[in-house]
This record gives C-alpha cells, structure tokens and sequence, in this order.
C-alpha cells in the first residue's frame, strides 16, 4: 500500500510538471562573472541541499577552482564527509533510504538549470508556502504537490499564500497577491531573493562549467576568422590581378 501511494504520489507531482507553473515565472538575475554570488551558492547549495540531492557530474576541485576558492578553505568549509578534492559532489545517504523516506529518490542537481531553466529555478525556491495537507508540510507554486519539504525555510521564515479583498468585475473577491512570510526567518525577503538568486547562479554553472571559457574562446575564434578571411581576400586578389 505504501508503494502504492508513492506512486501515485509521484504521478500525480509528474502530471502537475507536465502542465507547467501556475504563475508567470520571474527573471533570475544570472551573472556568471560574480564570484562572489557563485561562493555563496556553493554555500548554499552544500548547507541546505547536498543532504539529499547530488552533483556527481562535478568535481570539487573545479568547482574550487572556477570560483577562486583556494582547496584548504574549499576543503575547510564545503567538504563535510572526508571526500578528497578530487572527488565528485556526493552525499553519504543511502539510495534505498532516499527512495524510502520521499517516495522517489531525489533528482541529481548537476545539470538542473539546464533542464528546467533559472527562471524556473528561482521562482520555485521562492514560491513554497504552507500546506498542512502535504507529507512535509508545505506545497509550491510552481511545482504544485512537490515532494521535497522547504529546506530554506529557516532563511526565509514560514511562507504563506497572501490574499486581499479586490474589487473584481462590480464583486468583492479574495485575489492571490504573492508569497508572505511571518518574520521568523534569519533573512530579510530581500536578502531571501538574493540568497536564491546566488544558489541558482551557481546551478546554472554546475550545468555547463566551461560556459564562459567556451565563450571567450568562440570570440577569439571569430576575431580569427575574420583576419584570415581578409588575408585570403588580399591573397586571392594579389593571384588573379593579371586574370582580371
């Protein structure tokens, strides 16, 4: 029976994917160029997601390196299991426990921003709110019946749908106005924004590490190209002069 709900469970988390967000979705401030944005969502991302989902398409020391984080300090501040630097981004929790205790085992992080956009991202971490109906709690916006219970919380406060009475065509109504939050948490909701806004930053370069190389280098190439192509046009001239 328990395997039975899960299932069904999962279905029905898959089918409210599949029609998509219920809300507009709002731009994420991406910068791949700051650092310091990229350090804190490595932060992030270690102290409040590594406990249940992975990232073992990337190394710690390319993360280290790409950020600027020296390895000792790396090693001092992210590495929490005796992994060496050289190791992939992994969690100790077992992969039976994981499937047990959520029903489905939790989706690798590595490539998430390039499957589910930073847009997508940003407004999910930002749009939980109480559900006393759900397993852990809480439900989403974005992704409604998730399964995962609102790790952040503690930075955030507990969030909550807000409402107000509008008037709407000539009739008092109850009009969804966004996400509230009590106060509790150790952020301000502009500092929550922009806690979610490094996290993502720094998933969204988990998803192609070489992004920026790649685009420095595909520059050069057609700095290149173009000379070259004015050289072989003077060349070609300078061959067929005495055809011309």
């Amino acid at each position: 029976m328990k395997k039975l709900l899960s299932a069904v469970a999962l279905l029905a988390s898959s089918l409210a994917m599949a029609a998509g967000p219920s809300i507009p979705l709002d731009k994420a401030p991406i910068d791949l160029h700051d650092k310091a944005s990229l350090q804190n969502g490595a932060k992030l991302f270690q102290n409040y997601c590594l406990g249940c989902h992975q990232m073992q398409y990337q190394r710690y020391s390319r993360t280290f390196k790409d950020l600027g984080i020296p390895d000792d300090i790396g090693m001092e501040n992210l590495m929490f299991t005796g992994e060496k630097v050289g190791d992939h981004i992994t969690n100790s929790m077992p992969a039976d426990y994981a499937a047990n205790s959520f029903g489905v085992l939790p989706p690798d992080l590595t490539n998430v921003a390039r499957v589910r956009g930073a847009d997508w991202l940003y407004t999910y971490l930002r749009t939980f709110y109480v559900d006393d109906s759900r397993p852990f709690g809480v439900n989403n916006k974005v992704f409604p019946l998730v399964g995962m219970p609102h790790v952040l919380q503690e930075l955030q406060g507990v969030p909550y749908q807000a409402y107000e009475t509008r008037l709407v065509d000539g009739e008092s109504k109850e009009v969804y106005v966004g996400i509230r939050t009590d106060g509790s948490g150790e952020l301000s909701p502009e500092e929550y924004d922009r806690a979610v806004a490094d996290l993502v930053n720094y998933m969204v370069y988990t998803g192609e590490p070489s992004k920026l190389e790649s685009h420095s280098l595909g520059i050069k190439v057609l700095i290149f190209l173009l000379i070259f192509f004015v050289l072989a046009y003077l060349l070609k001239k300078e061959y067929w002069k005495d055809v011309h």
